[in-house]
């Protein structure tokens, strides 16, 4: 299969890597100044077992190219919509589009576009972009897709996809499954942003029961939305955002301290709006959403 990968930052340099090692015909599309790094230096990947860099194929939205069999997408929701668009030159009859994403926007976006060519996406990767170099900070690669609206994965799909170093499932409810983690990463993201500490300093300061009540409104608009929030993520929720001393804090919370472009509307916003679509009292959410969009630059 001809597999275009969208975006080149620490998600799609991880998996694009994979793939192409395991002799995948992986190719990028990039913006023009990524595009040149690229042709240049090739794409290096540091893992926990490897330090690498390959050669890699780039293009850019603006050159005329044929059609993928299967596109990746892998930015983050603040560049989505930008390349929503550019993406149709390259879907041809066949072609599967897989976003890799938080949230469910992006999900309904696609589909409207590109009806009944869009499969559902999870990756678990923490992973950082270090200037050019994708640097893999703990040893956890996976990926999860599952049909939307009773489409099955194309078989061709998931023999491309299951590669080693790779966890590769495919699921029957790839919904529930994203609606569990958007549920996670939104409380992690109301904890750390509300409160503007790692959750081990919440806990000391007598946090505990908010952290909690967070996790609760969360999970009560995925149940409303009809994907109650299973109890193997409820009890991964708890267990990471209660633990004693931890120092874990969302890449929400890390984006907006660093002052970079993030996610909030994509994760917490949309979450938001859907509360009050589905009548879920939500006081959290909203406090933490007032305080982000309050302190972001006019």
């Amino acid at each position: 299969m001809r597999i275009l990968v969208v975006g080149a930052g620490a998600t799609g340099g991880a998996f694009g890597t994979l793939l192409q090692e395991a002799g995948r015909d992986v190719t990028y599309l990039v913006r023009p100044r990524k595009q040149e790094a690229l042709r240049r230096d090739g794409l290096r990947f540091v893992s926990s077992t490897a330090d690498r860099t390959l050669p890699v194929k780039a293009i850019t939205a603006a050159e005329d190219n044929n059609t993928f069999d299967l596109i990746l997408v892998t930015v983050k929701a603040t560049a989505f919509e930008g390349v929503l668009g550019e993406i149709g030159a390259f879907v041809g009859p066949g072609t599967s589009i897989i976003p890799i994403l938080n949230g469910m926007a992006h999900v309904d976006r696609l589909e409207e576009l590109y009806p009944g060519r869009v499969l559902g996406g999870l990756a678990r990767i923490v992973a950082t972009l270090d200037g050019d170099v994708v640097r893999q900070q703990m040893p956890l690669t996976s990926l999860t897709v599952g049909g939307l609206n009773g489409n099955p994965v194309p078989t061709e799909v998931s023999t491309a996809l299951n590669v080693p170093g790779v966890d590769f499932s495919v699921v029957d409810d790839i919904v529930g499954a994203l609606w569990d983690k958007w549920a996670f990463i939104a409380a992690a993201g109301i904890v750390n942003c509300l409160f503007q500490a790692p959750v081990g300093r919440i806990i000391d300061a007598g946090g505990e029961s908010r952290i909690l009540e967070a996790i609760g409104e969360t999970e009560a608009v995925a149940a409303a939305a009809g994907h109650p929030v299973s109890d193997a993520g409820h009890a991964q929720a708890v267990g990471i955002l209660t633990d004693p001393g931890s120092a874990f804090t969302s890449s929400l919370y890390r984006d907006l301290s660093a002052g970079l472009p993030s996610e909030a509307e994509h994760i917490l916003g949309d979450l938001a709006r859907r509360a009050r679509e589905l009548n879920v009292p939500t006081p959290l959410l909203d406090l933490t959403l007032i305080q982000i969009r309050a302190g972001l630059p006019a």
